[in-house]
């Protein structure tokens, strides 16, 4: 009876996508892309977002750098990575000190 209870929740549960990706290995991916404006080279842009992406290879974000290049103007300057695995073994440490609940 215990298993089809467990199924029946199980069956009825709807993650969202972002929730698998993660489960898939995805991490968030914050970006940022510095360029220049077409009509003033001198004049540096920036343009930050955040994408889940697999480290390191970032497949999203090679595709993304790719349309870039070829269907926008702006010359890219740079381009900064932060990433951060959201689901995985979390990290604990004994702390020496009471607390009091009152």
């Amino acid at each position: 009876m215990a298993g089809r209870q467990e199924a029946s929740l199980i069956q009825g549960f709807h993650a969202s996508p972002d929730f698998i990706r993660q489960l898939e290995g995805y991490g968030l991916t914050t970006i940022e892309v510095h360029y220049f404006l077409p009509d003033h080279p001198r004049l540096l842009q920036l343009f930050a977002f955040q994408q889940y992406d697999v480290a390191p290879r970032f497949p999203v974000l090679r595709d993304f750098l790719d349309y870039w290049t070829r269907e926008i103007e702006g010359p890219l300057h740079s381009v900064r990575i932060a990433h951060r695995h959201l689901i995985g073994p979390q990290e604990w440490r004994a702390v020496d000190g009471i607390i009091s609940i009152h």
